[in-house]
């Protein structure tokens, strides 16, 4: 904030005051999220709840904290996602680590994570599958909302799977979760046929012509793996509806997280490969976004 141009500077900062200078310099910067994301990096670094810079709005800021704060600023100015400053994100309820290496956890995906807890039996000892888990937000959620579960996270990428297990240790459930590495479906071969009630996967579906059009924290600052099949969008759903069947139970299901205006043709895909009925979820801006497809006729 010293030597600023984007503002005249207070003789004093104070944490009111700080926030609403990072609220400006943001919003000039274009972020739509500017004033959220000034008390989440304040609060971060000050190792505080957010409401207690509304209860200490007159508090000065020290020199050793302006300075760490501006840092942070400047990462955020510079379009790098809140949750990478701080390395976590706030998903389902629980809080996961997340570095570079992983997607951010999106509010869309908890519409696939609730789609899957509702249409789960009460049975114990059901077995399920997350393919492409990256921070291991969707499998272990599920896993946190049904004790009586165990689950399989499978991901390519080997700094994933450390995210994940970090992840998975935090919120007690390392018991209950294997991680495998490989591609899709392959690691789960050695859990043998019609293994699992449900195999869940947010796979990535961005085509790459739709890629310099997304957000820059995500253009820039995402796993490009993690975003597009880099053909058309479709391809991970063509693999894993030629193969997922033979994995799951008789009444078991697959459950996919689908970009705007994929649904149609994912369905479409199903029917080609010989699944059953399809259930289409739609999120709160009425876009269809999950998938639940059944492997019985």
């Amino acid at each position: 904030m010293k030597g600023s141009k984007d503002a005249l500077l207070p003789k004093i900062w104070t944490i009111g005051t700080i926030l609403k200078w990072t609220q400006n310099y943001f919003a000039k910067k274009g972020i739509p999220s500017a004033r959220v994301d000034a008390e989440v990096l304040l609060a971060y670094l000050l190792q505080k709840e957010r409401i207690y810079l509304y209860v200490h709005f007159d508090e000065p800021m020290q020199e050793d904290e302006l300075k760490a704060f501006h840092n942070l600023v400047k990462m955020r100015a510079n379009r790098i996602p809140v949750a990478y400053i701080i390395g976590e994100k706030e998903f389902m309820g629980l809080t996961f680590k997340v570095s570079c290496n992983v997607l951010v956890p999106r509010p869309d995906t908890e519409i696939l994570v609730e789609s899957v807890l509702t249409r789960l039996p009460e049975e114990d000892g059901l077995l399920l599958a997350d393919i492409g888990t990256g921070s291991g937000a969707i499998i272990i959620s599920l896993l946190k909302a049904r004790e009586d579960m165990k689950g399989y996270a499978v991901d390519i990428s080997e700094p994933a799977l450390e995210i994940a297990n970090k992840n998975a240790q935090l919120h007690k459930i390392a018991g209950r979760i294997e991680f495998l590495q490989g591609d899709l479906l392959t690691p789960l071969k050695k859990c043998g046929k019609e293994s699992f009630f449900a195999i869940v996967s947010n796979p990535p579906y961005i085509p790459p012509q739709d890629l310099p059009h997304l957000d820059p924290e995500v253009r820039c600052n995402e796993p490009s793996v993690a975003l597009t099949d880099n053909r058309d969008g479709l391809e991970f759903y063509r693999r894993l509806l030629r193969s997922a069947k033979d994995f799951l139970r008789a009444d078991g299901f697959l459950a996919c997280e689908v970009g705007k205006g994929q649904a149609d043709d994912v369905k479409r895909l199903s029917e080609q490969n010989g699944w059953g009925k399809v259930e289409v979820i739609k999120d709160l801006a009425g876009i269809e976004r999950v998938l639940v497809i059944w492997k019985q006729k």
